[in-house]
């Protein structure tokens, strides 16, 4: 864990607090590479995983024959030279070659290895980097064992995968090269008490960053510049950025620093105001900022949110296709894409399928999940030309609907839909990107709590922090970074102060750490310092339960809220502050986290427990009670976990107490 090292010998309580912040400033994915405290050198012929460029770590390959295109980005100073993986080998293959080709040209033909989990290096040498991106793609020929098939569930994979690059990685002179194609690490250093412009630049860098890299979730930490300076103390890591946020008379973005990788300083009045300058980062005007610095006008983020009706490609699926002897395809409903929370969703089916003659019997169907909400027969004309409702209930933040065509007595040479043989016929099924989706905004949200953000906080969502305060900053950064990785598309944010973000008719991010004293927005859980816990959400007849424990109980929490027509975000505690950034720290911890996240709260307590959920009654939200449970379990289990850690404590304080007795003896 990074930590930051302060020292402020004339006011303790500051000291304390930013303590605090040193043991809670960095947001990241599990790292793999070295240790912070590696010597800072520009990137040197590394190798870097597959999950470090943001692609999946296996390659899978199904079937016969199959293919994999694989993107690798190039930084400047370096060449990709190979792809290093372990062979995972399907059963009953008798042997398999695998090719990499680049448009016409092959640049690597290799025999697969017989013996299973054996390491494979492919090479790239010859391939062409467009843009510093290198594209190729990986096919695979493989022959079962004669009078076997392969199985279905035991494809080719090749696993552990990594890239090689040669050469010295080329420290950046200009803006538009300051971001380099890979990033591990991103740098904010900020004043020990931001302004609310300097909050905002810093949280809207950070989700920027994520929402640019992607799967490739670098590290983001945020550090207090000490007084009196204006520059980063160390320099960078490989492959680390660092970029100060500071208000001031020099407008624009500029390079800084003598020697090495250069730091890049954001300064200027900052906030929305002038967030043209955080947009240029990331936006393709970049491009002609060919200089050391660089400030923009009117260069406003986009928020645009699509209507009622939208194409498939304007959801970014241009056309979905499939061949195979029983092909299934799926298409996303990303209700991030659409920018709000949606429901009353109806999908024109347009796009066509592999004709079947009257005498054969076949059939589309259509699912969500294991629930198939629509199919009719084939015929021998192939068009798809059908609407297929939704049903709200079975609606989340990310919803797939799931395609198969089925043709009776095709079902291969295996009797398992997966190898063809004589007789069999490869069949297509095709929905194209002119496919509508209907939707209606809804209010409130569908499905509601975690599964209903980010989008019911789009477009625009302010942030309610404390004035000047560098944790509460931090904790936003957290938040918004989270956030942002289980979307599709951008966030924006405008830090307010909490009341003001209460008192908007807007969606908001709410934080709150040492309690929430904010009487007319109600949470699903709350509790005074000195208890009972009160809980809104679990009863079927909408009275509230409470829960009175001893020794009293301090726990952090996360929680949802439709609020006045709009959501709200609230993480706050009962006096433990660093509950909630344990909190965070646990959400952020693994990617997958934030999207399993359900229930409209998670609360965390002291003792090592992992959070528990809240969700609401079955009055409350059909559909939440239909997907779990909604009696009072989870808060038995609560207290009686955390008077457990209570008596243990005890315990401990008793023996060590008689101990310390006995030796005084």
């Amino acid at each position: 864990m990074h930590t930051v090292s302060v020292m402020y010998p004339r006011r303790l309580g500051k000291a304390v607090a930013l303590a605090a912040v040193a043991g809670f400033l960095v947001i990241s994915a599990p790292a793999s590479w070295g240790a912070p405290g590696d010597p800072a050198t520009a990137a040197d012929s590394p190798t870097l995983s597959l999950t470090d460029i943001g692609s999946a770590p296996t390659l899978e390959f199904w079937g016969l024959t199959s293919s994999q295109q694989l993107t690798v980005p190039v930084l400047h100073g370096l060449t990709p030279t190979a792809v290093n993986t372990t062979v995972e080998l399907p059963i009953n293959m008798r042997s398999g070659l695998i090719t990499v080709t680049q448009g016409e040209r092959t640049i690597a033909r290799l025999n697969l290895p017989s013996a299973d989990q054996t390491p494979l290096v492919i090479p790239l040498a010859g391939a062409e980097v467009n843009d510093n991106w290198l594209t190729v793609t990986l096919r695979s020929y493989l022959v079962p064992l004669d009078g076997y098939c392969l199985y279905p569930e035991s494809p080719l994979r090749l696993t552990n995968g990594s890239i090689t690059y040669t050469g010295v990685e080329l420290p950046p002179t200009t803006v538009a090269h300051f971001l380099p194609p890979v990033l591990r690490k991103l740098s904010i250093f900020l004043p020990q008490s931001p302004s609310a412009n300097e909050s905002d630049t810093a949280i809207q860098l950070a989700a920027s960053v994520a929402s640019h890299y992607g799967r490739q979730t670098p590290e983001i930490s945020v550090t207090p510049l000490p007084e009196g300076q204006a520059a980063p103390p160390t320099p960078p890591q490989a492959l680390e950025r660092q970029i100060v946020v500071k208000e001031g008379p020099d407008n624009g973005l500029s390079l800084q620093g003598a020697a090495g990788v250069p730091w890049l300083l954001m300064s200027g009045p900052l906030g929305q105001s002038d967030e043209s300058n955080t947009a240029v980062l990331f936006n393709d005007v970049s491009q002609l900022a060919l200089s050391s610095k660089a400030a923009v006008e009117q260069l406003k983020p986009s928020l645009q949110q699509p209507g009622n009706s939208v194409a498939l490609r304007e959801l970014g699926q241009p056309a979905v296709n499939a061949t195979s002897l029983q092909p299934r395809l799926s298409i996303g409903l990303d209700q991030t894409r659409f920018g709000r929370s949606v429901h009353d969703l109806r999908v024109h089916l347009q796009g066509s399928y592999t004709p079947t003659p009257g005498n054969v019997a076949g059939q589309i169907a259509v699912a969500v999940g294991p629930e198939t909400i629509d199919h009719w027969p084939t015929d021998g004309h192939g068009t798809i030309d059908r609407w297929v409702d939704v049903p709200d209930r079975l609606l989340q933040r990310y919803t797939s609907l799931d395609l198969v065509l089925d043709v009776a007595a095709n079902v291969g040479h295996c009797g398992d839909f997966y190898t063809a043989g004589p007789g069999n016929q490869l069949l297509t099924l095709n929905i194209n990107g002119d496919s509508t989706i209907q939707s209606s905004p809804a209010a409130p949200p569908v499905p509601d709590g975690f599964q209903s953000v980010p989008q019911s906080l789009m477009p625009r969502v302010q942030v309610g922090i404390e004035p000047h305060s560098l944790i509460d900053t931090v904790r936003a950064i957290n938040l918004v970074v989270g956030l942002q990785r289980i979307s599709s598309v951008p966030i924006y944010t405008t830090v307010t102060s909490v009341q003001q973000a209460i008192d908007s008719s807007d969606p908001a991010i709410l934080i709150s750490a040492d309690g929430w004293n904010h009487s007319n927005v109600v949470l699903p859980v709350s509790a005074g310092p000195s208890g009972p816990i009160t809980v809104n959400a679990v009863q079927s007849d909408g009275k509230p339960a409470k829960l009175a424990l001893d020794p009293n109980l301090r726990f952090a929490s996360l929680q949802t809220v439709f609020d006045r027509g709009r959501s709200l975000l609230v993480a706050t505690s009962n006096g433990a502050p660093a509950q909630l950034d344990e909190l965070l720290r646990w959400l952020n911890a693994d990617n997958k986290r934030w999207q399993r996240l359900k229930g409209v709260a998670v609360v965390s307590a002291p003792g090592g427990q992992d959070p528990v959920t809240v969700e609401h009654s079955p009055m409350a939200s059909p559909a939440a009670g239909s997907q779990s449970h909604s009696d009072l379990g989870w808060l038995w289990w609560f207290g009686a976990g955390w008077i457990a850690v209570a008596i243990v404590g005890a315990g401990v304080i008793v023996w060590r107490t008689r101990r310390e007795s006995w030796r005084r003896r």
